[in-house]
């Protein structure tokens, strides 16, 4: 099935360009049209459970509800963030609201020795490698880079330059790749993010050195306030038949979908066929950031109906169908989530300014003789403001 953007369905000054539109429409003619997008799908948003003839799973009902158990906490966590930022406690927060699904399901999929390149929203990613979420936290407050060691969990510092961590990643699978090991590589970014030389680069070197790694992105329809058509004209996992390795589209609130898709995509990489990328066609049912409002650009009717999409929800209807999980579960679940949120509050509200000199440390890995030079003068500059407050008194 042929899925074109809008922009592709405009008509075009030129008459060539307007004859391959033509024939376009024409190949597209032989297959029924459909409003909705042509992706891999296990859970319908009613939790019907379907099958795909590439893609299959077998869970038991402890599996199932350790996926759902994934995405209330994180989700729970990323409420609790999202209030500490409107009360003053961080200076932003970005919101993962709807794209649970997407990152739990692709965060399970990995092995403990796989690394992960993330960008500054994977929260429910951090949640699956064992990352402390009071540790995400710390960079928003403005109290750290990062709060974490990367290689404990194999899960780099999230990343704000947009796109740049691709290149990061497509480097280190490269070097995966060259010390022999069999594990894979996974970059996060979002369709936004796909606009940026960095990653066309990234896909091109990971291409042509075979790289063992797996680009996902989450497609949540937004580049902050720019639509995804008018940042392409075909569907984003189309884009990777150009660089010569495959794309697949995943339904993004689907978590089944996701670590089956994710699943195989890191299993081809660590058979050395090279990279593949995951389109999660997903949602950002908030705002960008907490600096964003969402309503200035886009339709409460949009909103409303991914809502009915929701990939917990769906994820519940299933567990309830199959009898997977009882009410006692359930409820016991709503108590982890309210603890763990309290925990983050106070965690939040107890986390101590830096000592301002510390910003020198682990600037290289051996140190430097400019940088031992900067810290003394800093030193210096801070203790003048002690010697003038003695002199006042």
């Amino acid at each position: 099935m042929t899925v074109e953007s809008t922009a592709a369905r405009k008509p075009r000054r030129s008459s060539k360009r307007t004859s391959a539109v033509k024939t376009t429409a024409k190949t597209s003619a032989k297959t029924p049209q459909s409003s909705e997008p042509e992706l891999v799908q296990l859970l319908t948003p009613e939790g019907e459970r379907l099958e795909h003839p590439d893609y299959s799973i077998d869970l038991t009902a402890e599996e199932l509800r350790g996926l759902y158990r994934d995405m209330v906490l994180t989700r729970r966590f990323d409420a609790e963030a999202t209030a500490l930022q409107r009360q003053g406690e961080l200076g932003l927060w970005a919101s993962l609201l709807g794209q649970e699904a997407a990152q739990i399901g692709s965060g399970r999929a990995l092995r403990d020795d796989d690394y992960v390149f993330p960008t500054y929203r994977e929260h429910g990613v951090a949640w699956c490698r064992g990352v402390d979420p009071t540790n995400l936290l710390g960079m928003f407050r403005g109290v750290n880079h990062g709060g974490w060691d990367p290689n404990t969990n194999n899960f780099h510092l999230y990343t704000i330059v947009i796109g740049s961590q691709t290149l990061h990643a497509t480097g280190y699978a490269m070097g995966v790749a060259k010390d022999g090991a069999d594990s894979a590589v996974i970059a996060y970014f979002g369709d936004g993010a796909s606009s940026q030389g960095d990653v066309a680069e990234s896909f091109t070197f990971s291409a042509v050195y075979n790289a063992p790694v797996v680009f996902f992105c989450q497609n949540n329809q937004w580049a902050i306030s720019e639509p995804t058509e008018k940042q392409t004209r075909v569907p984003l996992y189309q884009r990777a038949q150009g660089f010569g390795f495959p794309g697949v589209r995943v339904d993004g609130n689907d978590v089944l979908a996701c670590l089956a898709v994710t699943r195989s995509a890191l299993e081809r990489a660590r058979r050395g066929e090279g990279p593949t990328l995951v389109e999660a066609f997903t949602y950002r049912m908030g705002a960008h950031t907490t600096s964003d409002d969402p309503t200035k650009y886009r339709a409460d009717e949009e909103r409303a109906s991914w809502e009915a999409k929701d990939p917990i929800l769906r994820l519940r209807a299933y567990l309830e169908k199959e009898g997977a999980a009882d009410e006692a579960f359930f409820t016991a679940l709503d108590e982890e989530s309210e603890a763990l949120g309290k925990r983050v509050r106070e965690a939040v509200r107890a986390m101590p300014d830096p000592d301002p000199i510390a910003i020198f440390d682990n600037v290289y890995a051996d140190g430097n003789p400019l940088v031992d030079e900067e810290r003394a003068q800093f030193a210096a500059y801070q203790a003048s403001f002690a010697d003038t407050a003695e002199e006042g008194k």
